[in-house]
């Protein structure tokens, strides 16, 4: 899809290189230091952020909290509305379009489907907040931001059969072709982000600055987006997720998610799958469908940290035959293909907070845990040092490690420790005995044709093999079985400014976010620069100067 007004951007190509952390209190305490601290966290994070040229307007920034049971429950009494207790009411955080008669629509219908889903919308609050602040850009796009309160009907139990239920409004509301985007609809967490500078978002929520608003986690994510234009939804967190990287093979994981709809099936949803596909939205960064999965599954009874195996696995077919886990690996790779790419992900459903890293460990992810029991999870190492005299433990996530914090218990689980308990949840080796290889297939009966020099040649040219391919591909693959390792990037020109006609092969690559591939090296990270294009406060484009990737 190509803008009308710059018809060079391509949707399609979007990735970005960010910086994400949470922090976690594991003693079960719900503070405002903890927002407070997160806060200080993304401010830190200000050189994995982008912004135009004149340094305006960011590329986003936001923050993921439990909801604030003693701010919300103020509000409502000035409002004459009754909250019940946590867990037994949702919060949906609304970016609706400005002009007060779209608006009002979007309410009426939105509160339509609510009713028809058995759920009694208590009010809306408009949002304090300050755009006198942001750049222009960020000004001139920015939505209306509000509040939905939804009361849990008590033929709904508390917890996970509640927020299915805020999931399957959401997505049907979704469908509705509104202006109008939800940055979260659940019961246990809230998303506030915008289109702004890292330094920008504690002030221009006032909620983030109110003693009342206590949390037991919070997660952060400062957003750079090297060839992607900034919008108001795509900052993060997503519903779930916070996104540090790219994923490169997301053209495939999402056509595979199409294509599998049609025998999807659940005991979890049940009938209720139809209405919430399909899984992954189209128009969205591979961040948001990365997002869309992940929170798929959960609702449909996957645990949120086997979720995240799942999307993001570790190179299980090297692990040895005995590994407790490799088999878990082997019967979900028949399912679902690894969302590949460099990526650090946090993720979380407001009982866990999880952390994974992509497979090939392109994107760091460090951890402390501190002598009063708060988990300090960040792209960068030290972004809280006023807590460095209080930490216990540093360490750092490994290509296909996965992380589990309980917000209950207050369990950490680790890597081993996860996969472990969930490899024995199921007998995944007496499942996977029953799976068929191509090499046990039986072979067709076939007699060899050799084709003579001649004949050769001329199939060679008509299809466009030369010689440098028969040489230098297709005989190292005929005698390896494998595909040659070569150099990535092409530097042949187009087709229409080629001299010899293009084979047809030739159009089929795969897509990699090479800009913003990192050194393999993440304490050696290089200060690249780059010539995106941009958006100034006066609506022109600019070229970007050299940022940080």
């Amino acid at each position: 899809m190509k803008d009308k007004q710059y018809p060079l951007y391509q949707e399609a190509l979007e990735h970005e290189s960010c910086g994400v952390g949470a922090i976690v209190d594991l003693s079960g305490k719900s503070t405002h230091r903890t927002v407070d601290q997160a806060l200080s966290i993304v401010e830190r994070l200000a050189h994995r952020a982008g912004s135009d040229a004149l340094g305006t307007t960011g590329d986003g920034v936001g923050i993921m909290t439990n909801l604030p049971h003693a701010l919300f429950s103020a509000w409502a009494r000035e409002e004459g509305i009754v909250l019940d207790n946590p867990g037994d009411y949702g919060v949906g955080m609304f970016f609706l379009p400005e002009d007060e008669v779209g608006t009002e629509n979007i309410r009426r219908i939105f509160e339509q489907l609510a009713s028809s889903e058995g759920l009694t919308v208590l009010g809306w609050r408009n949002v304090p907040c300050h755009p006198a602040q942001l750049g222009a850009g960020a000004r001139r796009t920015m939505p209306c931001i509000r509040q939905c309160f939804l009361n849990r009907p008590a033929s709904i139990a508390a917890g996970a059969d509640f927020d299915r239920r805020l999931y399957i409004l959401r997505r049907v509301f979704e469908k509705q072709d509104t202006d109008t985007y939800i940055c979260s609809l659940s019961s246990k967490t809230i998303v506030y982000k915008g289109m702004m500078l890292v330094s920008q978002l504690r002030s221009f929520y006032d909620d983030l600055q109110d003693v009342r608003y206590t949390s037991q986690m919070a997660l952060v994510h400062s957003r750079f987006s090297t060839n992607t234009f900034p919008s108001w939804s795509k900052a993060h967190p997503q519903r779930m997720l916070l996104h540090n990287g790219e994923i490169n093979t997301i053209r495939g994981n999402h056509d595979r998610m199409k294509a599998r709809e049609e025998t999807m099936r659940s005991p979890v949803l049940g009938d209720e799958m139809r209405r919430v596909l399909p899984v992954v939205v189209d128009g969205g960064s591979d961040s948001q469908m990365l997002d869309n999965t992940l929170e798929f599954l959960h609702m449909n009874g996957f645990p949120l940290s086997l979720a995240g195996m799942i999307l993001l696995p570790e190179p299980w077919q090297g692990l040895k035959h005995f590994s407790p886990w490799r088999d878990l690996y082997r019967y979900y790779a028949t399912m679902m293909e690894p969302w590949d790419g460099p990526a650090a992900i946090l993720y979380s459903d407001g009982d866990t907070v999880c952390a994974s890293l992509d497979r090939n460990g392109l994107r760091p992810l460090r951890c402390a845990l501190t002598d009063d029991r708060r988990l300090i999870l960040s792209s960068e190492a030290g972004v809280l040092f006023e807590e460095n005299a209080h930490i216990l433990r540093r360490w750092k996530l490994k290509s296909g490690d996965v992380l589990e914090a309980n917000l209950s218990t207050g369990e950490l689980l680790e890597s081993e420790a996860l996969k472990t308990r969930y490899a024995q949840a199921q007998p995944y080796a007496d499942w996977m005995r029953h799976l068929i290889h191509l090499h046990d297939l039986p072979t067709a009966q076939h007699t060899e044709e050799i084709t003579d020099e001649a004949r050769r040649v001329k199939l060679c040219k008509a299809f466009h093999y030369t010689q440098e391919d028969m040489q230098n591909i297709l005989l190292p693959m005929a005698k390896n079985g494998a595909e040659p390792i070569v150099s990535m990037g092409a530097d042949e020109p187009i087709a229409a400014l080629s001299k010899t006609h293009p084979s047809l092969f030739d159009y089929f690559r795969q897509r990699f976010a090479q800009v913003t591939n990192p050194p393999i090296d993440a304490l050696r990270e290089e200060i690249k620069t780059d010539c995106s294009i941009y958006i100034g406060d006066d609506g022109n484009l600019l070229t970007g100067g050299p940022r940080r990737c």
